[in-house]
């Protein structure tokens, strides 16, 4: 059933047709019928969490489109734009910002590409650079919440939704730092950019204020037991429509049918992706495949919990190299979940090395999908923006390996925001929780 999957993909055939045929055919020779692998089909895409990912893919889409994001862009200039390597910083910095709003990389990398590329252009950028660091700054929009890959981690593998949101933040912002070293270091010089004045900054901040508030929307109504994430992807898009847009974009509301039909057909993409993901991974399942190799796993490991993670970090950087991560979750969901539950690993823990690993794989080859738009974006070959993405590969496996190695300062916000979502239980006196 692999081979089968891996051939088709690699013969030019779409993930989604690529899972279901490598499925159909080998369910023929089991005792399992065709109606029933169908039905499995669609019951993978009935998850009510999952109706969280068109609303926020949707807040992107209308951010992006009303050009409500240059406003973002200005303040990113005014914080950073003086430092080495200026507009480098920029594409940091302004990452980490609409991170906490779309949670897809894919519109981060169009945005960027759109409005960064050419001026990084202009100012003497060497273009592998640019795509590199576009592609790279976009995979923090799987970290930084609301995170669309979180989304679906959660969803499948009955894991707080919240609880993965909070502890992104730590390897989100520690790519941010890193990218924003190496940027400075080992970057373009660029032009030097005069520092901005209070005045500017001021102007700039209340310029932004109105989109700079909707993670503080989404993460405050899940924070505080008003929404779950679904609902806080209808409130953020309410938010937009009838504040953001109306305030800093009027004109742009004769064409919001036009977004939200274009929203739609992009949420069909990762949608019927899931469904075949679901039933590959069941059908793996029905051939005992995640019990081979979680036991493989766990004998390798000797059952050392941070040995089980690193061999996982292998095989997710392997798979994620070939799959798209969000089949990939599904796919190897049971495995993930046997080995979570026989160790006694957190499950938003071990989430958060899973997510951190497969973002990675956004940027390396063959499939390295946020690199193949960056380099297309920007106008460079795709082996030239490989070449200058490996240096940035050091920022991404030391995140890996402090989430591994530090789950207390990863774990650190969900416990004090919200620990139930953590394994922490009220204390019996009734002040404060104990954590495990």
């Amino acid at each position: 059933m692999g081979f089968l999957f891996l051939f088709l993909g690699y013969m030019g055939v779409p993930v989604a047709f690529a899972l279901i045929a490598s499925v159909l055919v080998v369910t023929a020779f089991t005792p399992v019928s065709l109606a029933s692998m169908m039905a499995q089909l669609f019951n993978g895409m009935d998850t009510e969490a999952l109706l969280a990912i068109p609303f926020f893919l949707l807040v992107g889409d209308l951010m992006t489109s009303a050009n409500v994001t240059s406003r973002m862009i200005t303040l990113s200039q005014t914080l950073v734009g003086h430092l080495r390597g200026g507009l480098a910083q920029v594409v940091t910095i302004f990452s980490m910002f609409f991170a906490g709003i779309s949670g897809s990389s894919a519109a981060d990398v169009a945005i960027l590409s759109r409005t960064l590329a050419p001026e990084m252009k202009r100012e003497g950028y060497d273009l592998a650079f640019t795509a590199a660091l576009i592609a790279a700054a976009s995979t923090m929009a799987n970290l930084i919440p609301p995170s669309i890959m979180a989304v679906v981690y959660g969803a499948t593998g009955n894991v707080s939704i919240g609880g993965l949101f909070l502890a992104g933040v730590v390897p989100g912002v520690f790519v941010g730092i890193g990218l924003m070293i190496y940027s400075h270091f080992f970057g373009p010089v660029g032009l030097k950019h005069k520092r901005a004045t209070f005045g500017k900054f001021a102007i700039a901040t209340r310029q932004a204020a109105i989109p700079l508030m909707i993670p503080f929307i989404i993460m405050g109504g899940i924070l505080t037991g008003h929404f779950t994430p679904t609902e806080a992807g209808i409130i953020a898009v309410a938010y937009i429509l009838f504040v953001a847009i109306p305030l800093l974009n009027p004109g742009h509301i004769r064409y919001l049918p036009r977004d939200m039909a274009l929203t739609g057909l992009l949420y069909s993409i990762p949608l019927i992706t899931i469904g075949a993901a679901s039933m590959f991974g069941w059908m793996l399942a029905y051939l005992r495949g995640p019990a081979v190799v979680s036991g493989w796993i766990s004998s390798a490991a000797g059952g050392d919990p941070f040995m089980i993670m690193l061999l996982l970090v292998v095989l997710f950087i392997i798979v994620g190299d070939f799959i798209d991560a969000i089949p990939a979750i599904i796919i190897f969901m049971p495995i993930i979940s046997d080995l979570t539950q026989s160790t006694d690993i957190n499950p938003v823990h071990m989430g958060v090395v899973i997510i951190v690993t497969l973002a990675f794989g956004l940027i390396t080859p063959p499939y390295g999908l946020a690199l193949l738009m960056a380099s297309k974006f920007v106008g460079v070959r795709f082996g030239k923006a490989m070449l200058a993405s490996l240096p940035i590969y050091f920022v991404f496996l030391g995140a890996i390996a402090f989430c591994i190695f530090f789950p207390e300062v990863v774990l650190w916000l969900p416990k004090q925001l919200l620990p139930e979502s953590v394994g922490c239980f009220k204390n019996p006196s009734g002040v404060g929780y104990i954590c495990p």
